[in-house]
């Protein structure tokens, strides 16, 4: 493309490259022709224009492009708020705000330059994550996708996994992509569904090649049963592999906490880890010689540690219908965590139209998954039948239901009984979803009545229902 081609013509043939291809696969020649131009141009390798090609091989080629992912679409608002305050502070400091008429043509100049080399970029991760096509998916076809999903997460400065569903805390990105979570979780279940899973996990190398995400967490709960052998072992593998990784992070999350207040009525151990260093130097102040310059201790104070640990029984209720996947897989492995804590007597009860007492498996949610089965309606007074008898003092207990809340014409009877046990004194937490970025529609008549009962209802990111039960359990 000729030099005197201006920059913002540039960018606008790589955005209307990436709109064409978005919405029509066929390749369009001269936006084609175009756009390679343009990308060779400004320095880029070609291959950014493959769709073929994925960002890693890209990188693995040219590693001096990995760093301009990382944050590549998160909105430079520091910058923009700098300039201005500058803008806004110089006539007070005397200083003319004219600026340099050849130094701003510079800076913009290179401003625009940095746009089209943003674009290039910019199109190669959007197209490779929307641009799914049709037809089958193979294990190396999913393997590229949730790793070209990682480079856009990335790109919004997030880790790979955060958005799509599972491993920590989804940042925030400005407003710029709102709801994209729940849409890269929409398009991972979609291939998974597209890929012969039961071929796939009977062939472990090909088996191998998948990565654990919680589209393909749902997918092998719900198809468990038809897998033996092989095929059934590598299914079993993947979802250790997916649990292990999410305990990690929400047990990093629990641990910050410790459980139980500070009893004041045992004395500190006096051993110098306990030793109250500040404490003990402003006690001893009025001993201080000024002519020796030294501090006289008299007494030293220590900290105390022993805490006051009244046992707290948790009592977790999972709706295991199929919408409410995602959550009954967090809220498993976050029950696990809890019931590994002093003084924290766990229960989990899953449900759809029965109920099962998961409690003797509580320290295993890979076995606890193993034991669910998807689908079905819900019926929650039959799981409210089997947690009331488990609510032994109601001031010590704190029982956590997690559900959308659309129940088979028993909505009354279950607010009923939930209204009880609130009053009883029990700590009642309502949960419509704990997922890592997506929000889940939750029956709105019980929403009304959680809010009116004091206990509205959590939805959104587990760290939500960890901070509510570590509240209560410290």
């Amino acid at each position: 493309m000729p030099e005197a081609v201006p920059d913002d013509n540039r960018r606008q043939v790589l955005y209307w490259r990436l709109l064409a291809r978005l919405f029509d696969p066929e390749e369009q020649a001269g936006l084609e022709s175009a756009s390679l131009a343009v990308v060779e141009d400004i320095g880029l390798p070609p291959a950014l224009l493959d769709p073929q090609t994925s960002v890693d091989s890209i990188v693995q080629r040219h590693p001096e492009l990995a760093p301009e992912f990382d944050g590549l679409m998160v909105p430079d608002a520091h910058a923009h708020a700098d300039a201005e305050a500058d803008a806004d502070a110089a006539p007070a400091l005397g200083i003319d705000p004219a600026p340099d008429t050849e130094a701003t043509a510079d800076e913009d100049a290179r401003d625009r330059a940095a746009e089209v080399r943003r674009a290039a970029l910019v199109s190669k991760v959007l197209l490779n994550v929307f641009s799914t096509g049709s037809g089958a998916v193979s294990a190396g076809q999913l393997s590229r996708w949730q790793s070209d999903a990682g480079w856009l997460e990335r790109a919004l400065g997030s880790r790979p996994g955060e958005l799509r569903g599972g491993r920590g805390t989804t940042p925030d990105t400005g407003g710029l992509v709102p709801g994209l979570g729940p849409e890269l979780g929409a398009i991972e279940a979609d291939l998974v569904r597209r890929m012969h899973l039961r071929e796939v996990l009977a062939d472990p190398a090909l088996a191998a090649r998948l990565t654990p995400s919680m589209s393909l967490i749902e997918q092998l709960l719900r198809d468990k049963g038809n897998l033996s052998g092989v095929a059934l072992a590598n299914a079993k593998s993947l979802i250790r592999r997916f649990v292990d990784e999410v305990a990690e992070v929400l047990r990093t999350q629990v641990e910050k906490t410790t459980v139980g207040a500070l009893d004041r009525s045992v004395p500190p151990k006096r051993v110098y880890r306990n030793l109250d260093l500040d404490r003990t130097i402003w006690k001893n102040l009025t001993n201080y010689s000024p002519e020796e310059e030294r501090l006289y201790v008299d007494r030293l104070y220590y900290r105390h540690t022993a805490r006051r640990t009244t046992p707290q029984r948790l009592i977790v209720v999972v709706d295991q219908s199929g919408s409410m996947v995602d959550s009954m897989v967090n809220c498993t492995i976050l029950a696990s965590i809890f019931a590994g804590l002093p003084k924290v007597d766990v229960h989990l009860i899953a449900y759809d139209t029965r109920a099962i007492d998961l409690t003797p498996w509580v320290n295993e949610p890979f076995e606890v998954l193993l034991r669910t089965k998807l689908g079905g309606g819900n019926d929650g007074p039959v799981a409210m039948a089997m947690a009331r008898p488990k609510i032994a003092e109601p001031k010590n207990t704190v029982l956590v239901w997690i559900s959308d809340f659309y129940e088979f014409d028993r909505s009354q009877p279950l607010f009923e009984g939930i209204e009880e046990v609130h009053r009883s004194g029990v700590k009642f937490i309502p949960v419509g979803s704990v997922t890592s970025s997506g929000r889940q529609e939750v029956n709105p008549w019980f929403r009304e009545r959680f809010k009116t009962l004091g206990t509205p209802v959590i939805s959104g990111h587990i760290d939500k229902l960890v901070h509510e039960l570590k509240t209560f359990l410290t």
